[in-house]
């Protein structure tokens, strides 16, 4: 399957946004931890919650993630504290060579019993659970957050509880304090002790209703198609955000403020979902220069967005990209040369753009099985007037609901179900 886009002449659309996936599989990990009789409210209806939904509600012997990263590191740490149940957790072939090690010899120290089944250091793997004695684990600080958000979420169930002391420097640091903020609301004693240096009491968890708010992430690909849409009252009108949100990709209204779309919020009552409306202004970067280590998951809108502008750009901070679903350093590269941008990539951690063009070659995008490319690479067929993407059903991981609302807000999408290649 392949949709050819085409963007409408105005841009007016009130979005019911998603649900937060990162908040969602946060809270329902630790809701099982805390054996909460209720699931929380306005869970996402996203692949990558369902596969984490699905696991907990059945349990099943043989528990296939696909390509969820996250449902695959923090159902592997919440499956070690089962005692008495055996489990094989499994993915996508991809997901079978995403790099799972790290995560494996800090479980195994507090005391887990974990079998690799195929390659050492990646899934699938066999896991008894029993109690965790806990204690105090030392991990680098620069592996994916994921790792560190999973030991994390077990430490209040463990006899000991958990020390964890990160080394080097560490990356995507606001999705850890969005963990830390998810187990405070759920009765958890956890906090930084020291500048690396995380302790969670053995104290549990408590039960509690939980509301999930609306996901910043979904929300970067509206501020993208507001930078790149021309008309002179176009106006997107953003659905349950919340001013002064934990979650990390909240930083994309300061990002794209220096681009030219400016953030409205209907309430800044702290914790409260609300609107945000988007309005361009007239003033934006010449160039952009900036260092994503916190928030890696944007990279790719702002490429994009910055390419389709004409504003140079060199982007630091990106050495997680090459273990997500495809190494999307080089993904970025190949497709953004299909619209004509020559990106660079160096270091295996910066991606930039000095203004380099070299003729378009027409093929559609390709989406490499990561719902990011789909949703990044949309929104820039407001100015090349027309975008074919391949496999564009991949945006089911995050943000099922992508395509209908580009339809209701009068984008053109012409599907073609078979093609060559």
């Amino acid at each position: 399957m392949r949709y050819t886009l085409s963007g409408p002449q105005e841009l007016r659309f009130t979005v019911p946004l998603p649900a937060s996936k990162s908040v969602s599989n946060r809270a329902l990990v630790i809701n099982a931890l805390a054996r909460g009789p209720q699931l929380p409210l306005n869970l996402s209806d996203c692949d990558d919650t369902r596969v984490v939904l699905d696991a907990l509600r059945h349990m099943p012997e043989i528990i296939d993630i696909g390509a969820g990263g996250t449902a695959m590191r923090f159902m592997t740490a919440y499956l070690c504290t089962l005692p008495g149940h055996v489990h094989t957790i499994t993915g996508t072939e991809r997901m079978k060579h995403r790099p799972i090690g790290k995560l494996v010899d800090a479980l195994r120290q507090l005391g887990a019993q974990i079998d690799y089944l195929g390659e050492e250091g990646f899934p699938p793997l066999r896991i008894q659970g029993r109690h965790l004695a806990g204690g105090s684990v030392v991990m680098d600080g620069g592996v994916s957050s994921q790792f560190i958000s999973a030991l994390l979420m077990i430490g209040p169930v463990m006899e000991h509880g958990l020390e964890l002391t990160l080394t080097g420097k560490i990356i995507s640091r606001p999705y850890i304090d969005l963990t830390l903020h998810t187990m405070h609301d759920f009765g958890a004693k956890v906090d930084w002790t020291d500048i690396n240096v995380i302790a969670a009491e053995p104290t549990g968890y408590r039960q509690r209703p939980y509301y999930i708010e609306n996901d910043w992430s979904a929300s970067s690909y509206w501020y993208e198609m507001m930078a790149l849409s021309q008309g002179a009252d176009d106006e997107v009108v953003l659905q349950g955000l919340t001013d002064a949100s934990r979650q990390g990709d909240s930083v994309a209204r300061y990002l794209f403020s220096m681009l030219g779309i400016r953030s409205r919020f209907g309430s800044t009552e702290q914790g409260v979902p609300t609107t945000v409306t988007l309005k361009r202004f007239p003033t934006r970067l010449t160039r952009f220069d900036y260092d994503f280590v916190n928030q890696p998951d944007l990279a790719q809108t702002l490429v994009v967005t910055c390419a389709m502008l004409d504003v140079p750009f060199h982007f630091t901070g990106l050495a997680t990209l090459r273990i997500k679903e495809t190494d999307r350093l080089e993904a970025l590269v190949r497709e953004m040369r299909k619209l004509g941008f020559v990106v660079e990539e160096r270091n295996g951690s910066e991606l930039m753009w000095d203004g380099t063009r070299c003729q378009p070659t027409g093929e559609p995008i390709d989406t490499y099985e990561d719902h990011r490319m789909a949703l990044a690479f949309a929104p820039a067929c407001l100015r090349l007037g027309a975008l074919t993407i391949n496999n564009p059903g991949v945006v089911t991981k995050s943000y099922p609901m992508f395509w209908n609302h580009l339809r209701q807000a009068g984008f053109t999408i012409t599907e073609e179900a078979d093609f060559a290649g």
